[in-house]
């Protein structure tokens, strides 16, 4: 027996005339019609003379309607998914009955149309080349401030679904996490009341403060500016020198190379340049030094411990014999104590 086929098929997301020919066959002749509310479905399918059986799945129901749904496909039987309004699978169950039928091998075929999303976007003004769809902001305070930061430094336009209850508080966090950027809000798209409006966050929440909010909305917010960003991340950098720069990747455990590489990315330099400062701090942080090192060997490495060997009465410093001793050898000599003298040099060679 050949298995069925899940159509998903977009629905009007306001006016009917937005239904597409081929939604009106699909809906027609499919075995099965499972819709988010079964309520509103009927209204569209009388509207169009369609009688079908149908049946509920929302999130609700989904796991339990889900496996129904996929042995009704294997069966055979055809069925078409709709959501209340617009493309189903978008910020609704249908995403789970989706992976369902491509974890059970059975074949989906999408039926375009209406979406809010999109619809929204295009009249917004805002740059349509690049954008991404968040849909829905999480209901909780904390999750959805922690969501808006990080939506923050997204530099493609973000598309928002919101409920009127929520819009006043979710357009407050979108300036304190995002600053005053423009904005398009949409309401009751290719309804008899559709309104959109352009204008500064900021704008937008005084116009809202005194007034009575109605209908779903869908809010493309401009995305952040490059350039400010680019500059934000260099100011990160203005209070330590490079050299300090440097020394924080050699201490995460990086080797000069990719210190140095990452050090040019955060600060927008030359490699080359960045590398020129690079070079005297790898070879001072690569080595600490010993008690069994010898005096020559850490003379060598950082001629500035001279002074420390001066300091505790090592004067023949171009004595062969002096300075091939060990450094705990050296304090036994000078009478003084070892763990001290290596104290004082690694501070210098810090």
């Amino acid at each position: 027996m050949m298995t069925g086929i899940l159509y998903l098929c977009a629905t009007p997301i306001g006016n009917l005339e937005d239904i597409t020919l081929r939604c009106i066959r699909i809906l027609g002749e499919a075995d099965i019609i499972a819709a988010e509310d079964t309520r509103q479905t009927i209204k569209l399918l009388n509207h169009f003379k369609i009688r079908k059986p149908m049946i509920s799945y929302h999130e609700h129901n989904k796991s339990e309607k889900g496996m129904e749904i996929v042995e009704l496909l294997k069966s055979g039987k055809n069925i078409a998914l709709v959501s209340d309004a617009g493309m189903p699978a978008i910020s609704d169950p249908g995403e789970d009955i989706v992976r369902l039928c491509i974890d059970n091998d059975i074949d989906i075929i999408p039926i375009p149309g209406p979406t809010a999303s999109l619809t929204a976007l295009i009249v917004s003004g805002l740059s349509t080349r690049r954008f991404c769809f968040e849909g829905f902001l999480p209901t909780n305070k904390k999750e959805r401030r922690e969501r808006l930061q990080k939506l923050s430094i997204e530099t493609r336009t973000i598309i928002l679904y919101e409920a009127p209850h929520r819009l006043k508080n979710t357009l407050i966090d979108i300036m304190e996490q995002c600053g005053d950027r423009r904005i398009s809000i949409s309401r009751e798209i290719t309804k008899k009341f559709e309104e959109t409006i352009r204008a500064n966050i900021s704008e937008i929440i005084k116009m809202y403060e005194d007034k009575t909010i109605k209908g779903e909305f869908v809010l493309i917010v401009e995305g952040a500016d490059e350039k400010e960003l680019v500059e934000i991340e260099l100011k990160k950098w203005d209070n330590i020198s490079i050299e300090e720069h440097i020394k924080i990747y050699l201490e995460q455990g990086l080797d000069k190379k990719h210190a140095v590489k990452k050090v040019a990315e955060d600060r927008k330099l030359p490699k080359k340049e960045v590398y020129k400062k690079g070079v005297f701090i790898e070879r001072r942080t690569k080595m600490a030094f010993t008690k069994d090192m010898t005096v020559a060997q850490i003379l060598r490495a950082n001629p500035k411990t001279a002074e420390v060997f001066m300091r505790y009465g090592m004067h023949c410093l171009s004595c062969p014999g002096a300075t091939g001793e060990s450094v705990e050898q050296a304090a036994q000599v000078h009478g003084f104590d070892a763990d001290q003298i290596l104290e004082d040099l690694n501070k210098v060679n810090e």
